[in-house]
């Protein structure tokens, strides 16, 4: 300190100057500190305002989605409704569509009366059709609301809707075979697009379903072809589907026996197939257009596929498949890449391969009772369903590996020889529900003499050892079938029951029951003995299951 003193008497003037140094480097230092906190400040104020800007914007969206914006309503739909029709009769024909756009499926069926419901009060004098005659009606699948009803024809032949466009409609419609031989084009709202008297012979049978081919009259609508069976010909009736009016001339073609057939896309050829009992015969669409209209047609669908033209002979035009023994059903299983035909006769099932015709693989099956059926019995794996005759109102239920032929699962049951064919709806888990017709009888029991009872069984592959009894139906049954009224949901089935044509007229019931109503309430029945969980969980897990809607 002393020296500190001595150095500052002796140099007064250094230590004000480093005085006035420090005070002058304070001062700076104070200067930058007031400004790094203004500075601060206002960049505190910025966050501020645009924390709450950002927060004011939430408020205004989460207000105009909540208030103002209204939400997309979900259709209500009834899980169970009923439509009668007194005095009536019902035809074997049960469409599904959306017709009146409300994201819930409807059902269109036929029926004959003299008079409509009377919801409409429409008659068949409406239409200059003689009294009684076959109407159309579409039925609301959300209520059971009648959505509109049209006199069609005297008689109905066949019915067969979704066909994409009809006349001057956008939207899908329906076509009408009608006795005496008549087309009727309507679409979904009701309208008729055009109708056409045809002459398709005496004593004739539309073969079915009809083939939706390309735009051969350039209209820019896709046309219609129609088979004709009369004895041992067919007859082949190319129709615009524009107008109706028959483009071209009719043909015949000798089949040898009552025929039946399907059509195939081979590559970018297409092909009919006829089988009757013992043949095949192999038709491709470029011939049957040539010999109608006497032209050819540059359409890519109008070529001819090499192989199978070695393989159909030119004067016959009989087609030689790698299976022998009267035929039974054709049909298309889908492939990984394209279908494949599937070939059943009295002896064994074959699946062929289209564009080798080599087989795939061969199952014995005799006596198949009905057209084959598609399901998943595995995740993604297609499997095909087979019904064949056992004995005297006795039938087999088998699941078969599409891609091998393996039989996954089979059950014996009693059967009426009038029992509606099965139905698979898909899944969640990409598999298949399968509801099964027939009466299950334990081992030991299954040949008493009582006629069948009529009853509905729910199986899914998650219990293999577990049916589901859902009802037991007394009325005769027309027709059946199983869907999801909206996408991915509300799984039910429709049944239409009561006389047929032929019949006296009486009371014509059309329903629709959601599932899983009858999931709760049904009967659980063990196929073995072994009892993996309670029969309550099993219910509440299959009334839990989700669905599922392939594209």
């Amino acid at each position: 300190m002393d020296n500190k003193d001595s150095e500052a008497e002796i140099h007064p003037l250094k230590t004000e100057d480093v005085k006035a140094q420090e005070n002058h480097e304070n001062f700076v230092e104070r200067r930058i500190i007031i400004k790094q906190s203004s500075q601060l400040s206002r960049l505190s104020r910025w966050r501020t305002a645009a924390f709450f800007i950002s927060l004011f914007l939430c408020l205004i969206i989460v207000f105009a989605f909540s208030f103002i914006i209204p939400c997309p309503e979900r259709p209500i739909s009834e899980r169970t409704w009923f439509q009668y029709y007194e005095n009536a009769v019902a035809y074997q024909f049960l469409a599904i569509e959306d017709v009146n756009k409300d994201k819930v499926q409807d059902v269109i069926f036929a029926f004959r009366a003299s008079n409509g419901s009377s919801n409409f009060n429409s008659t068949c004098w409406d239409e200059g059709l003689p009294s009684p005659c076959a109407f159309l009606a579409a039925v609301s699948g959300k209520n059971g609301k009648v959505l509109w009803e049209k006199p069609a024809a005297k008689e109905v032949e066949w019915m067969q809707c979704g066909i994409r466009q009809l006349g001057e409609a956008s939207e899908p419609g329906c076509l009408v075979v009608g006795k005496p031989a008549s087309l009727t084009a309507l679409s979904q709202t009701g309208d008729v697009q055009w109708r056409h008297s045809n002459d398709f012979g005496a004593n004739y049978t539309v073969l079915t379903p009809l083939s939706v081919i390309p735009d051969v009259d350039s209209d820019g609508v896709q046309d219609l072809i129609i088979f004709v069976a009369t004895g041992d010909k067919i007859k082949t009736f190319i129709h615009s589907g524009r107008n109706g009016n028959e483009i071209g001339s009719t043909e015949s073609h000798g089949m040898g026996g009552k025929a039946h057939y399907i059509s195939l896309n081979v590559g970018s050829s297409s092909y009919f197939l006829f089988y009757t009992a013992n043949s095949v015969y192999a038709y491709s669409l470029k011939e049957l257009y040539s010999a109608a209209t006497g032209m050819e047609n540059l359409l890519p669908s109008l070529e001819q596929d090499p192989l199978w033209e070695k393989s159909i002979d030119p004067t016959t035009h009989r087609f030689f498949l790698p299976s022998s023994g009267d035929i039974h059903y054709l049909a298309k299983i889908p492939g990984a890449l394209r279908d494949n035909v599937l070939v059943v006769n009295s002896e064994m099932a074959t699946l062929i391969n289209p564009q080798n015709l080599q087989t795939l693989w061969t199952l014995n099956v005799s006596h198949v009772m009905s057209e084959p059926r598609l399901g998943y019995y595995k995740p993604d794996v297609l499997g095909v369903v087979l019904e064949s005759e056992i004995g005297p109102n006795r039938k087999k239920v088998m699941i078969v590996e599409g891609g091998s032929g393996t039989v996954q699962w089979d059950l014996k049951l009693n059967s009426r020889a009038e029992s509606p064919g099965l139905a698979t709806l898909s899944t969640a888990d990409h598999r298949s529900t399968f509801l099964i017709w027939g009466e299950y009888r334990v081992a030991g029991n299954e040949t008493r003499t009582t006629a069948p009872q009529q009853k509905l069984y729910l199986f899914h592959p998650s219990y293999t050892n577990v049916l589901l009894e859902l009802r037991n139906n007394t009325d005769q049954i027309i027709a059946f079938n199983a869907t999801l009224f909206e996408r991915s949901r509300h799984a039910c089935y429709v049944l239409l029951t009561g006389p047929q044509p032929g019949e006296e007229p009486g009371l014509v019931s059309l329903m629709k029951r959601k599932l899983k109503e009858d999931v709760l309430e049904s009967k659980v029945i063990w196929l073995s003995q072994v009892a993996v969980d309670s029969e309550q969980y099993i219910r509440d897990r299959l009334y839990r299951m989700r669905f599922h809607s392939r594209v």
